[in-house]
């Protein structure tokens, strides 16, 4: 029999003093065969399972199964009952107006929200009152005088009929009268779409799309400076306040060069009202705007601190320049791109800077009920020569464009209507079918393409100019946004007429007085600073915020360095602007590279490495190639050798002939 078999024993054990085990009481199951260490290791491989009768029905649960519910208690404590944080209704209020003062201001951002009850500071959707007692009271409801049966009328006196009428009379539309036999359906209806006028809409675009507006921090909105209330998602933009309002949204006016400068500038202030919009020209080696979209992005950055990087989406129709925008901050090729709708397929990421990302997105076509299929060719999202029947889209051309830049484009003296007008083109430019007749089908997808590549001069007049601001608004605005542009030096390509080039004075007088101010003021400051050296300067940064500053000139090589960078060309009259400019960056302490080694080299203590290699590569002027055999040790030879000149060769050689004669002779004899 086995040891500590029996209960006696045990317990004579446990007076006498025995081992850890025999203290323990048995477990269910140990036996003569199986110890409390097998017992369990059995349990163990048998646990997790219900027992079953022999009907199925669960006799008793798993460990951690039972359905029955034990009963609980809350502990007597007041913290359990009490408010976690309490704030009084003043208070609330207070900060229910000032949130909702500068919840449509696109120049605040709400930096955290998750501490905040958002549910109860944000106003419901108002619903419209239901003005039950005007039109029926109590006493004509309920009661002895109740009248059930008296219709009800939203009308309570005649005047109030014949105001009704008379409005009704003024906006009514025959065009709409669906009750009209002219309006009714006749035998035949009208065709559906062409299939190409489709593009942009389909269900992989617009999930290509919501994917970049999820994965990004900032969305820019490309908009074409010819068109830019045309080329504006009005759906993608509610979205985005909608459904993302932690996201900032930005406008970016593209192809500002094929616009006058003017129009530019005011559909600059107009957009500005809705989100920050920056005015810009793609373009690797002649770009504009690109240091101010790069200052506007760091600024950003700034604010979301806590992430380790943001990434900034581009949206927008096709063919407005998303991916022309990448390449130019990127100051090379990295984003395919054409100058025809729907290059770009999927969404891609690119790395701007160590903590700005770049999202390239294809061009999506929001469904407008206003837009016409001629509008939606005109906007640049369908390709052309998919198009069935292009030369229908030629008289709105003809009604958008002048006909003076028509006539200057393609060399014309008049036409009689559009037919006229493709059939001279046709015969200039040699583009004939058999028997001479004019190819007006090329010749219409010639023209299209000319106005979709901004060859033919046009843009849409922007908003009537506003009201100048008050020196309390400047001041606001200055306060709001730190990203200012100078129109001025925008090149401007397209070749428009005096008259559309007439307020271009008007904003370059206005660019030069600010800077003359600003020149004045430093001026003033400065004499005050030498004046009164014992009072507290004013700071640098309140001087900075003061400046105006030219990001491009800035930022000119802070990405892409290998790339060649060329500047705008200097507009007549605007050379002190650009003086200015320099003085602002002399003051603001950007000072280029050369100077801060000049000044170094100045100082005893502090010792320069100078690359001697680079020095004199400047120096001599950069060679367009080297040759490799010439400067690389191909065969091992001695590096220290030096090249002979053309004249130690030929006396070398001469020596060498003359020796081999004497050596000859020698033979001889």
């Amino acid at each position: 029999m086995g040891q500590f078999k029996k209960e006696k024993q045990r317990v004579a054990r446990d007076k006498a003093g025995g081992d850890d085990r025999a203290k323990n009481l048995r477990v269910k199951g140990e036996n003569f065969y199986r110890d409390a260490k097998k017992i369990k290791y059995i349990n163990m491989l048998k646990g997790g399972k219900a027992t079953r009768n022999s009907q199925g029905r669960i006799i008793q649960a798993a460990e951690f199964q039972s359905t029955e519910v034990k009963t609980a208690r809350v502990a007597p404590n007041r913290k359990w009952f009490g408010n976690t944080r309490v704030i009084g209704q003043k208070a609330l209020e207070d900060f229910r107006e000032s949130l909702a003062a500068k919840v449509d201001d696109p120049y605040q951002v709400l930096l955290k929200q998750n501490k905040l009850p958002m549910s109860l500071l944000q106003d419901s959707a108002k619903q419209g009152r239901m003005h039950i007692l005007e039109t029926d009271t109590f006493s004509n409801t309920f009661g002895n005088k109740a009248q059930r049966k008296k219709p009800k009328l939203n009308i309570g006196s005649m005047e109030e009929l014949m105001t009704r009428v008379d409005d009704t009379h003024e906006t009514y539309k025959s065009d709409k009268d669906s009750s009209l036999l002219a309006n009714k359906e006749s035998d035949y209806t009208d065709a559906a779409r062409a299939w190409y006028l489709q593009a942009g809409q389909s269900k992989r675009i617009w999930n290509e799309l919501y994917k970049v507006i999820d994965s990004s921090d900032v969305i820019i909105h490309v908009l074409d400076a010819r068109d830019p209330i045309g080329t504006r998602c009005r759906n993608i933009e509610n979205f985005i306040k909608k459904e993302k309002p932690h996201k900032q949204l930005i406008f970016v006016l593209n192809k500002c060069d094929l616009v006058p400068t003017w129009s530019t500038a005011r559909w600059v202030s107009h957009l500005s009202k809705s989100a920050p919009t920056l005015a810009f020209h793609a373009s690797i080696n002649n770009s504009f705007g690109k240091g101010s979209l790069i200052q506007l992005l760091r600024q950003f950055s700034s604010l979301h601190s806590d992430k380790k990087q943001i990434s900034v989406g581009f949206i927008g129709y096709p063919n407005t320049g998303k991916s022309s925008i990448i390449n130019t901050l990127k100051a090379k090729k990295v984003c395919t791109v054409a100058p025809i709708p729907g290059e770009t397929k999927v969404w891609q990421y690119i790395t701007l800077m160590k903590r700005i990302y770049l999202i390239d997105c294809p061009g999506v076509v929001p469904p407008n009920v206003d837009d016409g299929e001629v509008d939606i060719i005109l906007k640049g999202s369908v390709r052309v020569e998919k198009m069935a029947n292009p030369e229908d889209t030629i008289p709105t051309i003809l009604e958008r464009v002048r006909h003076e830049y028509l006539k200057r484009t393609y060399g014309l003296q008049g036409w009689e209507d559009h037919t006229d007008f493709l059939e001279q083109i046709a015969r200039k430019t040699g583009k004939l079918l058999k028997k001479g007749e004019p190819d007006v089908h090329n010749v219409s997808i010639m023209v299209l393409n000319d106005w979709l590549r901004g060859r033919i001069p046009f843009y849409v007049p922007p908003p009537e100019a506003v009201e100048p601001l008050t020196a309390e608004q400047k001041e606001e605005k200055k306060n709001k946004f730190g990203v200012e542009q100078m129109f001025a030096k925008i090149n401007v390509t397209s070749d428009y007429m005096e008259d559309d080039l007439a307020n271009n004075a008007q904003l370059v007088a206005e660019e030069r007085a600010r800077a003359k101010a600003k020149k004045a003021e430093e001026a003033a400051n400065r004499a005050y600073a030498e004046g009164a050296a014992d009072k507290p300067k004013k700071s640098k940064a309140a001087a900075a915020e003061s400046e105006i500053t030219d990001w491009d000139e800035v930022f000119e090589s802070v990405v892409g360095e290998e790339g060649p960078i060329v500047k705008a060309p200097v507009i007549e009259g605007e050379e002190e602007v650009e003086d200015d400019v320099d003085s602002e960056l002399e003051m603001s302490g950007a000072e280029d590279d050369d100077e801060e080694v000049e000044e170094e080299e100045e100082q005893p203590a502090k010792k320069v490495r100078v690359n001697n290699n680079e020095f004199e590569a400047d120096k001599k002027g950069k060679k367009a190639g080297v040759h490799y055999y010439e400067t690389a040790n191909v065969k091992n030879k001695n590096r220290n050798k030096v090249k002979p000149d053309e004249q130690k060769k030929k006396v070398l050689n001469s020596r060498l002939k003359g020796s081999a004669v004497s050596g000859s002779k020698r033979k001889r004899n």
